[in-house]
C-alpha cells in the first residue's frame, strides 16, 4: 500500500507541475498574439495572473478529492510540535513530517483540501530559486550611463522614499487597526510593529509592466532610469527594512512597546545587514572578474566560462543568506559588478549566452510567480479579508507613494540642473506597481492572524496595480505628454539645460572615480592604468594592465571624451582640443574662433572621425548626415571600418 501511495503521489505532483507549465505556455502564446496585434492594455504578468485565477477556481470548486477511508485522527499530549514523528504501527515504524498547523474547525476538511495543499509551494522556493534570477537580471541589464547620471535622485527615492513610505503606510494602518478594534472588526492581535512591517513590504515597487511598455515605446531615458533604478534598489531596501522591523525586540515581557534602545538596535541591524550584503555581492563579482580575467585564459572555453559565471552569480544569493545577510541585496550588487567588470572579460559567445540566459530565467520566474499569485487567491486556505483593512490599505499605499515622490522631487530639483518635471512625477506616482517582491515577503510568514490579513490584502493590491495602473500606462504617457520614440544611445539629455554636465560626468568617470583604477586590473578593457595613474606609477601600471586594455575594448560602456586628450581626424583635417580651445590645421576655416566644446560637438556629429586618446586610435564610422561642416570638408575615404590599433 505504501508503494502504491508513493506512486500515486508522484503522479499527482507531476500533474501539478504540468498545470504550471501549461499556464506559462498559454501565457506565452497569448503574449505572442498581443504583440502581433499590438495590444498594450495588458502585460504578460497581468495575463499570467488571470490564467492563475482561472486555474485556482477550477481547483477550488471543480475538483473534489474523495476522502481516504484509512485516514484517522489521534490525540497525543506533547509540549511542542516535532518536525518529524515516528509512528509504530503493528511493529513497523513510519516517519511523518510536519506540514503546518490546522485549526480545530478545519480538521474534517483536510483530506478534501489535499489537492490545494499540493499546489501550495514552500515560501523558501520563491526566495532561493525564483527571486535570484529576477534580481540578478535587474542589476546585470542595468543601463549604467543613465543610471549613474541620475544616481543621486535614484538613491534618494530608493532609501529615503522607501523609509518615508513605510512609516506613512504604517501609521495610517495603525489608525485603521485602532478603528477596527473600536467597532469590533478585529478578530485577533494586530500591533504597531505589524503595521510597520506591512508598510515595508508594500513599499517594494515592481513596475515590470510599466517598464516593459516604456522600453517598447522608447520613453525618455531619464524617466526610465529613475523608475527602473528606484524599483531595483527599493526592493533591496524594503527587504532589509522588513527584517529590521522583525528584529525589533524591546526588553521586558511586552515586545510591542516603544523603546529607544531597541529602535537604535534595529537601525543598526538595517545598516549592518545592508552594508554586509552590499560588500559580499561586490566581492563575489570582483572574484568572478578575476577568475575570468585574461590571466586565467578561461575565455578560451566559453561553455565553462558561462557555467562558472552562472554558478558564482547564483551562489552569491545563497552565501549571503547563509551568512545572515540579505541575498536580494547581495545578488543585485553582484549583478551590477558583473556587468561592469566581468562582462568585459567574457568571450563574445559567453556575453551573448549570459545575457540571454538570465533574460530567459527572469521571464520564466516572473511569469511563474504572477501565475502563482492568481492561483493562491483560491488555493491558500487561511485568507482573512476585512473590508475596512483593505480600504485603509489602498488609501495608505496611495498616500505613501505620494509622500515618497512629490516632496523628494521638490528637494531634488534644488540640486538638479535637469529638473524632474511635474509630468515625470505624476508618471512615477502612477507607476508604483507592486509585484513579485511584495508577494514573496508577504507569503513568507502567514502563521498569525495579522500576517494572514496582510497577505490577503497584499494580493488584492498587486492585482489592482498590475491590471489598472499597468493597463493605463499608455494613456498616462499620452495624457502627461511624455516623449516617446527616444533613442537612448543618441539621447543628448546629458547636455540639455546644463552644457557642462557631460564634462563633469566625464571627469568624475575617468579622473576622480576610483573604479577607473579597478577596471584595468579586473578586466582587459580600457582605459589602461597607464592613462589613469600618475606618471610616477608607470612601471606598476604597465605590470597590472593587460595588453588588451590598450585597445580600449569596452563594448558595454559609453565613449566619454576628456578635454585636452582628444584629436579628431576627418580626411586630411585634424582637430585637437584642449582647455584653451580648438586648434585646427589644413582647411578647418569654419571652425576658427569656436570653443573646444562646440568644436567637439560639431565634429562628432558628422562624417567619419578618427579619435586619438592617449596613445589609442579609434576610427569611428558616423552618420553621413549633412551639417555645417560638410561643405568645408573633403569626402572621407571609402571602405573605412571600425579599427582599433595602437600607435
Amino acid at each position: 500500500p505504501f508503494r502504491k501511495q508513493h506512486d500515486e503521489s508522484h503522479r499527482q505532483d507531476s500533474a501539478n507541475l504540468l498545470v504550471f507549465i501549461a499556464l506559462l505556455t498559454l501565457t506565452i502564446l497569448t503574449i505572442w498574439l498581443f504583440k502581433h496585434r499590438r495590444f498594450r492594455f495588458l502585460h504578460e504578468t497581468g495575463l499570467a495572473m488571470i490564467y492563475g485565477l482561472l486555474v485556482g477556481v477550477v481547483l477550488r470548486y471543480g475538483i473534489h478529492v474523495p476522502r481516504d477511508i484509512n485516514n484517522m485522527t489521534l490525540s497525543c499530549l506533547v509540549n511542542a510540535s516535532p518536525a518529524t514523528l515516528l509512528v509504530n504501527v503493528s511493529g513497523k515504524f513510519y516517519e511523518y513530517t510536519l506540514k503546518g498547523e490546522i485549526s480545530a474547525n478545519e480538521i474534517s476538511e483536510v483530506q478534501d483540501n489535499e489537492m490545494l495543499r499540493k499546489v501550495t509551494f514552500d515560501p523558501e522556493v520563491f526566495f532561493n530559486i525564483l527571486l535570484p534570477p529576477i534580481i540578478f537580471h535587474a542589476g546585470y541589464s542595468l543601463k549604467r550611463r543613465h543610471f549613474f547620471r541620475n544616481l543621486g535622485s535614484i538613491l534618494a527615492y530608493a532609501f529615503m522614499g522607501t523609509v518615508i513610505s513605510c512609516f506613512v503606510i504604517g501609521m495610517i494602518m495603525y489608525g485603521c487597526v485602532m478603528l477596527m478594534k473600536e467597532v469590533g472588526q478585529l478578530a485577533g492581535e494586530f500591533f504597531f510593529t505589524d503595521c510597520l512591517f506591512f508598510g515595508a513590504i508594500v513599499s517594494a515597487t515592481d513596475p515590470v509592466t510599466v517598464l516593459a511598455i516604456f522600453n517598447e515605446l522608447q520613453v525618455d531615458a531619464d524617466l526610465y532610469a529613475l523608475l527602473f533604478g528606484e524599483s531595483v534598489l527599493n526592493d533591496a531596501v524594503a527587504i532589509v527594512l522588513s527584517s529590521s522591523i522583525v528584529a525589533y525586540q524591546p526588553a521586558g515581557d511586552n515586545s510591542h512597546t516603544f523603546e529607544a534602545t531597541a529602535m537604535l538596535k534595529s537601525f543598526g541591524v538595517f545598516l549592518g545587514v545592508f552594508s554586509g550584503s552590499f560588500a559580499l555581492g561586490v566581492a563575489t563579482g570582483i572574484v568572478t572578474a578575476l577568475i575570468s580575467s585574461d590571466f586565467t585564459k578561461l575565455r578560451d572555453f566559453p561553455l565553462l566560462e558561462t557555467a562558472l559565471f552562472f554558478l558564482m552569480s547564483w551562489s552569491t544569493f545563497l552565501l549571503a543568506e547563509a551568512c545572515g545577510f540579505t541575498g536580494v541585496v547581495a545578488v543585485l550588487f553582484c549583478g551590477i559588478t558583473q556587468a561592469h567588470y566581468t562582462y568585459n572579460n567574457l568571450s563574445p559567445e559567453s556575453q551573448d549566452r549570459t545575457k540571454q540566459l538570465f533574460e530567459l530565467l527572469n521571464f520564466l520566474a516572473e511569469n511563474f510567480i504572477f501565475s502563482y499569485m492568481g492561483l493562491t487567491l483560491f488555493s491558500f486556505q487561511y485568507h482573512v479579508f476585512n473590508p475596512m483593512f483593505i480600504i485603509g490599505a489602498f488609501l495608505a499605499v496611495f498616500l505613501g507613494r505620494a509622500a515618497n515622490i512629490y516632496p523628494l522631487s521638490l528637494l531634488l530639483n534644488f540640486g538638479r540642473r535637469n529638473k524632474i518635471g511635474s509630468n515625470f512625477q505624476h508618471v512615477m506616482m502612477f507607476s508604483g506597481l507592486r509585484g513579485a517582491m511584495t508577494f514573496a515577503l508577504s507569503i513568507r510568514d502567514t502563521a498569525t492572524y495579522a500576517r494572514q490579513m496582510m497577505f490577503s490584502t497584499t494580493l488584492l493590491i498587486v492585482f489592482f496595480t498590475v491590471w489598472v495602473c499597468g493597463g493605463g500606462t499608455t494613456q498616462m504617457l499620452s495624457c502627461m505628454r511624455i516623449r516617446v520614440g527616444v533613442d537612448s544611445d543618441q539621447d543628448n539629455s546629458v547636455s540639455r539645460g546644463h552644457p557642462s554636465s557631460k564634462h563633469l560626468y566625464s571627469r568624475w568617470t575617468f579622473d576622480s572615480n576610483p573604479f577607473s583604477y579597478l577596471k584595468p586590473i579586473l578586466t582587459h578593457s580600457g582605459p589602461p592604468l597607464t592613462a589613469t595613474l600618475p606618471a610616477c606609477c608607470g612601471p606598476l601600471a604597465r605590470c597590472l594592465t593587460s595588453p588588451q586594455a590598450y585597445e580600449l575594448r569596452d563594448d558595454d560602456s559609453d565613449l566619454i571624451l576628456n578635454d585636452g586628450d582628444i584629436s579628431l581626424t576627418y580626411g586630411d583635417v585634424t582637430v585637437s582640443a584642449d582647455a584653451s580651445g580648438a586648434r585646427a590645421s589644413r582647411g578647418l576655416g569654419p571652425l576658427c574662433g569656436v570653443t573646444s566644446d562646440e568644436a567637439l560637438d560639431r565634429e562628432l556629429a558628422f562624417g567619419e572621425q578618427e579619435l586619438v586618446i592617449r596613445g589609442t586610435r579609434l576610427v569611428l564610422p558616423m552618420d553621413d548626415s549633412e551639417g555645417p561642416l560638410a561643405p568645408a570638408l573633403p569626402p572621407p575615404p571609402s571602405g573605412l571600418d571600425l579599427r582599433r590599433h595602437r600607435e
